[in-house]
């Protein structure tokens, strides 16, 4: 899907610049400095200091996170665990929300700063004292059920045009894992569907895998 396809689904298009989509500000929404058709970096982080939400920045378009819910931060943490054990005396390093990772491939032009649930890192050099500045190497996102076209479809194809090796979108209304890996082509793949059960495998990460059933467990 192009990106101005994606724009048209995700934002609100303005004198040719994708803006931000306003309505009611509930959770999910993004939002926006009345009179202005896009957010500097600036005001961005004049905003992040006015709230303890979760907010993400692309190119000028400011995303409010919906709060985690109970079973979110479940899913999270047995997923952190799980990685952290695994990467012991590895050189990647995982690291959870909040955190940002503000994506940068020369190829691309603009800034986006997002706060994905998980990421992994592997290249190190990257990492600051307050975030990653780079591509990691995996990134896995939990659904909400407000902010599930943003992580299906525009977090999908961001994380592809910048080179995420393997992006996992967990979704516990369905009981679902899904995992995209990237193609000699530089396009993500459906490298597996778990429904409720089985053994959810990266390919990035050798010998990591997870099972479904227990990750869902109540």
């Amino acid at each position: 899907m192009s990106p101005v396809a994606l724009c048209q689904i995700i934002f609100v298009r303005q004198s040719g610049q994708c803006i931000m989509k306003i309505e009611s500000g509930k959770e999910g929404d993004f939002v926006n400095v009345p009179g202005k058709q896009a957010v500097s970096l600036e005001e961005f982080y004049r905003m992040r200091e006015t709230t303890d939400r979760v907010l993400e920045y692309i190119d000028g378009a400011v995303l409010m996170s919906p709060s985690p819910s109970t079973q979110h931060q479940r899913l999270s943490g047995r997923l952190h665990v799980q990685l952290f054990h695994f990467l012991e005396g590895k050189p990647c390093e995982v690291f959870h929300a909040p955190f940002d990772i503000e994506l940068k491939n020369e190829r691309i032009e603009g800034k986006k700063i997002v706060v994905p649930d998980l990421t992994v890192i592997c290249d190190r050099s990257g990492l600051t004292d307050t975030k990653f500045v780079g591509v990691p190497t995996l990134i896995i996102e939990i659904l909400s059920p407000s902010n599930q076209a943003y992580d299906l479809v525009f977090k999908l194809n961001l994380y592809m045009q910048y080179g995420v090796y393997e992006y996992w979108i967990v979704n516990p209304m369905h009981r679902v894992v899904q995992i995209y890996s990237l193609n000699d082509n530089g396009q993500y793949e459906q490298a597996g569907v778990w429904k409720e059960t089985g053994m959810a495998c990266s390919r990035v990460l050798d010998g990591f895998f997870v099972d479904v059933e227990q990750l869902f467990r109540p």
